[in-house]
């Protein structure tokens, strides 16, 4: 099941040098401003006020979301419906839908960007996995918050590749201690081991555990692009200086994941597991990293 920021109408892969050939059939991915990048952090530039108004998430409780495995990665999509009281006894179809939302920071002014979907990418060790890197060290994982700007575009569909139109927060994980609220989707990796699997969660999940920093006042920022095809650009991200920590069974049950269907023994990487799902850093060009710290 492919979700709506992933193209799988044509097969791509990291595996063998995979990356590589994305350009050939995505023409965004040749583009000069596209990412992973590594950040430099002596070369970035602290710029005053850039978050001012501070940078500022609004999270709201999920109640159902999607477990996928798309066979290049796992993709949580957060789905919200209006909150059912009296036992659903009432009339809810007129409630207001409950929204995440980012705004602030280096996002555009009365701009709201709603959360879409999470995904993930890990490394088969410790020494790689995640998509930036920072001054060339790698962490095992990086986890990436989808938003879409809903001031201005109807769907995250309309606003992909457009002005102003994604942000991206990314966030460095290491390994060390459990991650409690990530345990809602880590105990349910099993079911969906294999490809194309797909499990409803209706665990309520608060998005807001997943960050680090609830202030959100350490971070760089850059324009780029989706990491995966189709690679558009005009993509804000915003990377959070201060890691997540997961333990080690946490880390081990992404690792355990396949990257094929069950059945399928044509594996592609590692005996048809699905690991070292990223892409290689890309060239800066003249872009600039700026830091909201010094």
């Amino acid at each position: 099941m492919a979700t709506e920021y992933e193209d799988k109408s044509i097969a791509w892969s990291y595996h063998d040098d995979g990356t590589a050939e994305w350009g050939i059939h995505f023409q965004e991915a040749n583009g000069d401003c596209q990412s992973p990048i590594d950040i430099n952090s002596r070369e970035a530039v602290y710029r005053e006020g850039l978050n001012q108004p501070p940078l500022e998430v609004n999270y709201a409780l999920c109640r159902d979301c999607d477990l996928i495995n798309t066979g290049t990665g796992i993709q949580i999509i957060f789905k919200y419906k209006p909150d059912v009281g009296m036992s659903g006894l009432r009339d809810t179809s007129l409630d207001p839908v409950p929204k995440s939302v980012l705004s602030g920071g280096p996002l555009p002014q009365n701009s709201k960007f709603e959360l879409a979907a999470c995904a993930f990418h890990w490394g088969q060790k410790d020494d790689r996995g995640s998509e930036h890197t920072v001054n060339f060290k790698a962490y095992p994982m990086e986890l990436h918050l989808i938003h879409w700007n809903s001031s201005t575009y109807s769907t995250l569909e309309e606003a992909m590749g457009k002005p102003h139109g994604i942000s991206i927060i990314a966030l460095f994980i290491q390994v060390g201690r459990e991650h409690a609220g990530l345990r809602t989707f880590t105990d349910y990796l099993e079911a969906v081991q294999y490809k194309g699997r797909t499990l409803a969660v209706t665990t309520p999940f608060h998005p807001s555990c997943l960050l680090p920093d609830p202030q959100l006042r350490d971070f760089w920022t850059y324009q780029g692009s989706l990491t995966t095809p189709p690679c558009y650009e005009r993509v804000t991200w915003i990377l959070l200086r201060y890691p997540l920590t997961i333990s080690i069974s946490q880390m081990e049950e992404f690792r355990r994941l396949k990257n094929h269907v069950k059945g399928d023994f044509s594996f592609r990487g590692e005996e048809g597991l699905l690991v070292d799902n990223f892409r290689p850093t890309q060239p800066l060009n003249d872009r600039t990293i700026e830091a909201s710290f010094q």
